[in-house]
């Protein structure tokens, strides 16, 4: 029976109408990915390179999300053509490409995600869940369509050539990552700083002079509508595992603390 493929996100970010708002998935949970998929946010970022996420987990946050609104993206823990083929076969559609840093680095994720001649990806397609083992028609000479490429600005030698990266064909949209940008400007932890701001704000303007869109990860709800004034197409705004901390910490405080505090105050009036 022939099957389709879901449009991919540079499909959804080349029909929407506002900036497109997501959030990280890094518990390893298909349970929490499927929760997240249905909040109704545009997107998903499924982390490998900081959280315990392998092909394993991938593969079953992929089943978990298909058919919900919310586009799902991969985050591989680097930019390896071994890792990028095995992601591809598992069915990972969308791809954000950690500490690319100059144009040959995009050109070769770029090339991991596609079939020779154009690329180096290796074709299994009878053996992957990618072409629903061959139950996609035509797979291999329309694979690219089904892959968006996303590359992530994260240090300062990235963002002084970001126009290079831009520039390279298949890449189809830049993802700025303050944190590691503030370390490597020597600002370590220090996201909000004005150096930092006018280095994401120097990518953002060059994206859109390349006619191409750019996100940021920015949790702070001020930074987020900043960036999203300064014409960020895409934004990441919180993370399942952050919410989870920060929600147990909230009832601990309200339920234990608070508790603790006021016997504390009864003792003392003895």
């Amino acid at each position: 029976m022939p099957l389709r493929i879901e449009d991919t996100f540079r499909d959804a970010l080349a029909g929407a109408d506002r900036p497109l708002a997501g959030m990280w998935v890094c518990s390893g949970s298909p349970l929490i990915a499927e929760l997240c998929a249905g909040s109704g946010l545009d997107w998903l970022l499924v982390d490998a390179e900081h959280s315990p996420n392998g092909l394993e987990s991938i593969l079953a946050q992929l089943q978990a999300t298909h058919g919900y609104p919310a586009h799902t993206m991969v985050r591989p823990p680097a930019n390896d053509t071994v890792l990028i083929k095995q992601y591809l076969d598992l069915g990972v559609q969308n791809l954000l490409i950690p500490m690319v840093n100059s144009a040959a680095e995009a050109e070769a994720a770029v090339a991991a995600t596609r079939y020779p001649p154009q690329g180096v990806r290796g074709v299994g397609s009878a053996l992957a869940r990618a072409a629903r083992w061959n139950r996609v028609p035509d797979y291999l000479a329309r694979a690219n369509e089904t892959i968006s490429v996303t590359v992530q600005i994260e240090s300062e030698a990235a963002v002084a050539v970001v126009e290079n990266i831009l520039a390279v064909d298949g890449v189809d949209a830049i993802f700025v990552g303050p944190s590691d940008l503030a370390a490597s400007m020597g600002l370590l932890g220090q996201q909000e700083h004005p150096e930092v701001r006018a280095a994401v704000e120097h990518c953002l303007a060059a994206a859109k002079a390349a006619g191409k869109p750019a996100g940021v990860n920015a949790f702070h709800p001020d930074t987020a509508r900043h960036y999203l004034d300064q014409g960020a197409n895409f934004i990441l705004v919180g993370a399942d595992v952050a919410l989870l901390a920060r929600g147990s910490e909230a009832l601990a405080a309200q339920y234990i603390q608070a508790a603790e505090a006021a016997d504390g105050d009864n003792t003392a009036s003895y």
